[in-house]
């Protein structure tokens, strides 16, 4: 099982190489429906602290995405034995902090792979821009969740990887997956909220607009303009 407690350090180096990733990945154009992000987080009760902060920082997801186009978020979740859900597709800050701050954490076993088939199947009723994951273990097979990510690449659906803590076994399986989808990699902590506030805009602002709508993020969010200073290079 991981080890859910020991911090981990971050650097402007690791959201700069982070921030270059997402504005790497290649997406697709699609003029006819919302960027549709699916949000998905352990609800463990190792993360309740972070569930709650989360709950503060999923706003700044719509509001950075002002102008450049529309967002459809749907939460999902996993916790306790075998529970998980999916929320209805949140077109507002407002409906995805209602579904949020509906779920209490429970104790339980990572669901990785739900997660991942859930997002397949969304694909096939409508495309998935991205993926975003947060969470701190790892307790299933890595070779099979790697395959599915790969999977998921095939289908141009990045995985964006969040993990807090430092366990160096579940940092490598959220690294291959987030490579092997086409997606990106980041740490974070509870010190770090701010970076993951505007990492998750950023991720918001590529499934919305694409690569080119980052780049005119820049005079709004300092890490759109880390981002750019990437870009020129």
């Amino acid at each position: 099982m991981a080890d859910k407690s020991k911090p981990v350090s971050r650097n402007s180096t690791e959201v700069s190489q982070f921030l270059d990733k997402v504005a790497k990945t290649p997406v697709r154009a699609d003029t006819i429906s919302d960027g549709r992000l699916l949000f998905a987080m352990d609800a463990t009760a190792s993360r309740e602290t972070t569930w709650d902060r989360a709950c503060h920082l999923q706003g700044q997801m719509f509001q950075a995405t002002e102008g450049v186009g529309s967002l459809s978020v749907q939460l999902c979740y996993y916790r306790g034995f075998n529970e998980f859900h999916s929320s209805t597709w949140c077109s507002s800050a407002k409906l995805l902090l209602n579904e949020m701050s509906r779920v209490r954490c429970l104790g339980g076993h990572t669901q990785i792979n739900r997660v991942l088939e859930h997002a397949m199947k969304e694909h096939k009723r409508q495309r998935l821009k991205a993926i975003v994951f947060v969470g701190d273990a790892l307790e299933e097979a890595a070779d099979h969740l790697c395959h599915q990510a790969g999977q998921l690449g095939v289908l141009n659906v990045p995985l964006f990887m969040f993990q807090e803590g430092s366990n160096s076994r579940v940092k490598s399986a959220y690294q291959q997956m987030a490579q092997l989808s086409g997606g990106a990699y980041s740490p974070f902590n509870l010190q770090s909220a701010t970076e993951l506030k505007d990492l998750l805009a950023a991720v918001a602002v590529f499934a919305a607009g694409g690569k080119s709508a980052l780049k005119r993020l820049t005079a709004l969010s300092p890490p759109a303009a880390l981002l750019t200073q990437q870009l020129k290079n």
